[in-house]
């Protein structure tokens, strides 16, 4: 989980909902060695943003940039890749969050 997300969780304790679903989730589906954490991420974020869910959407554009995953220049050609698929106003809300986020770090 810290990979992913880059802190440790919520801190319920293990046997609580999260704790869980968490376990199977980082311990046996972000861990496996065929796809990368990267290739993962981009898969996430696609489909988060055709189930318009923007929460979770800003929470991993945020870790793929700050982790060095993706650069700014590749989550600007993630929009312009998932704009076809996805929709123009969906694609207009993810470049707004995309531009935001990268102007937000650049000034840190």
């Amino acid at each position: 989980m810290k990979q992913v997300y880059e802190e440790d969780g919520t801190g319920e304790g293990p046997d609580g909902f999260f704790g869980v679903t968490a376990e199977r989730m980082f311990s046996e589906v972000w861990s496996r060695q065929v796809l990368t954490v990267r290739e993962r991420r981009l898969l996430l974020l696609g489909l988060l943003v055709g189930q318009d869910m923007d929460d979770m959407l800003e929470l991993h554009l945020e870790t793929a940039l700050r982790s060095g995953e993706l650069s700014p220049a590749e989550l600007r050609e993630t929009v312009v890749f998932l704009t076809l698929y996805a929709g123009w106003p969906r694609a207009a809300r993810l470049s707004a969050k995309v531009e935001e986020l990268i102007a937000r770090t650049s000034e840190a």
